[in-house]
């Protein structure tokens, strides 16, 4: 079959390649690929900025259908149509960690797509646990997106929790910051977003999903449009999804004190920020990473019942053979949530 595959250590080193059909074992399913997502982690990995194990193959937002199910698989069957929680396809099992159900700090943690081969190909397999069956009401091209859309959930529904009646700040409204608009706009939450002049169909995006305010910060004061929106007071909360310094500034001033920052994007180096914000307003901070399978659950529960759209974001659906394009409209911006269709 066809792959995309991480060949060697080093920025790039991927190319399009013939690689043997995957075998499904005991306990495992073998899915045929539908759709999957391309991802900032796959670009991370592209340029050598996340840890991976080449030869890999990427890829892990992804949907499709079961054409074969090992010995011992019980609650799936051929045909079924299923998502995959890629993140935990190694993990021991035995740690302090597992037995939490908190899977994404495991030492011996390797998640599809950097770890071990992932759906940027025709058929992958993945263990019966990682399986989730898709809504009726859900297509393979949204199934691709319940990944990311369990990250958001995770950030806020589980390390958040925001309560009706206060006022959000979400900081960079890239996939995942807009998954988290749809989910706080669907809660009744009134929510501000922040973005750079780069993201003005983003933002224009955000306000047809339901934010109170956009706004550029390139071109207005987010202070004093805080300050407008919150009669001088701070937001309650912020959610940093964009990863860069002068976006969790921008955060932390916003915050009103004893307000909340989740720290949802990732930076991939040191950076420097006002932190004695922190201690003068009494900020609590939250990291937010990956999901847990409870995370999934309710994810799935919320696009089963029609609450969150997610087919939306999609902007992109390109053959397998079309990834380079796919990757470099990913990283320039100029598309929302691409789509590989192995």
């Amino acid at each position: 079959m066809k792959a995309v595959v991480k060949f060697a250590s080093g920025v790039g080193n991927v190319e399009l390649r013939e690689v043997e059909d995957p075998r499904c074992g005991a306990g495992q399913v073998k899915i045929e690929v539908g759709f999957c997502g391309i991802c900032g982690t796959d670009i991370h990995v592209y340029h050598d900025r996340f840890r991976n194990f080449p030869p890999v193959i990427l890829g892990h937002e992804l949907a499709g259908t079961i054409v074969e199910a090992g010995s011992g698989v019980a609650r799936f069957k051929t045909a079924d149509r299923v998502t995959v929680m890629g993140a935990m396809t190694v993990v021991c099992g035995r740690c302090r960690y597992c037995r939490q159900g908190e899977f994404m700090f495991c030492p011996d943690r390797r998640g599809m797509g950097h770890g071990v081969n992932g759906a940027f190909a025709r058929w992958v397999v993945a263990r019966e646990e990682q399986l989730f069956r898709l809504p009726d009401n859900l297509s393979l091209e949204e199934g691709a997106l319940v990944e990311p859309f369990a990250a958001a959930v995770h950030a806020v529904c589980e390390m958040t929790a925001t309560p009706l009646g206060d006022t959000v700040l979400v900081s960079g409204p890239g996939p995942i910051g807009l998954m988290c608009v749809k989910l706080l706009a669907a809660a009744g939450v009134k929510t501000l977003v922040a973005g750079t002049t780069k993201d003005a169909e983003r933002l224009d995006l955000a306000q047809r999903w339901g934010a109170a305010r956009v706004i550029d910060v390139e071109k207005e004061d987010l202070s004093s449009a805080v300050v407008e929106e919150t009669d001088g007071q701070g937001v309650d909360t912020a959610l940093e999804c964009a990863g860069v310094a002068a976006s969790v500034a921008q955060c932390l001033r916003a915050i009103q004190p004893l307000g909340r920052l989740t720290q949802v994007g990732h930076f991939g180096r040191e950076i420097t920020i006002p932190y004695d914000v922190v201690a003068f307003r009494q900020i609590r901070i939250t990291g937010s990473v990956g999901y847990t399978a409870d995370s999934w659950r309710r994810a799935l529960e919320i696009l089963g019942a029609g609450r969150v759209q997610l087919g939306e974001l999609i902007t992109h659906r390109l053959p397998l053979d079309q990834w380079q394009q796919g990757f470099q409209a990913f990283e320039a911006k100029s598309a929302l949530k691409v789509l590989l269709q192995p």
